[in-house]
């Protein structure tokens, strides 16, 4: 019991210790840089979508092409590459068989899913938004990953289909 105390406790202070105290219009940094990367879900207007273990959504860019990303310099700058330090952990409804990483052009580890680089986007500013769902940034799409892996391809109040 005490035990179970403890690691409530500890559990408690770090979620209160991360949150983002920045003001104005800023996005937060990804959560993924302490190399303990959580793959989850989350349910929107859009449907369930990947997310890091902070709620903040995951997309993927139609322009990657065979496993490798094309995003570089300013696309990845607006669209931050999702970090690969280790494999990352899975909650429920991800499918961990479909976890897998690339190694970019710069050799940086990037964790992708279903074959598909994972990437956040710089302007959605905290967990829960989705602002980069149906952005066409950089010559080609950028949509949610469903849990399936495919592209969730509409935007609330829309009709479409998977990639």
């Amino acid at each position: 019991m005490k035990a179970c105390a403890l690691i409530f406790a500890a559990l408690f202070l770090a979620a209160c210790g991360s949150s983002n105290k920045g003001g104005g219009d800023t996005p937060a940094k990804p959560s993924s840089s302490s190399g303990n990367l959580t793959l989850s879900t989350a349910g929107g207007a859009d449907g369930t979508y990947l997310t890091d273990g902070s709620g903040r959504a995951l997309y993927l860019w139609v322009a990657d092409r065979d496993g490798k990303s094309s995003c570089t310099g300013s696309c990845a700058e607006a669209w931050p590459p999702l970090p690969a330090k280790s494999a990352p952990a899975v909650s429920v409804g991800v499918r961990a068989a479909k976890v897998g990483t690339i190694t970019r052009s710069d050799g940086a580890k990037q964790v992708a899913y279903n074959g598909h680089p994972l990437y956040y986007y710089a302007g959605d500013g905290s967990p829960g938004q989705t602002a980069g769902q149906g952005s066409d940034g950089f010559g080609a799409k950028w949509w949610l990953v469903a849990t399936s892996g495919a592209a969730i391809t509409k935007s609330a109040g829309s009709s479409g289909g998977g990639y």
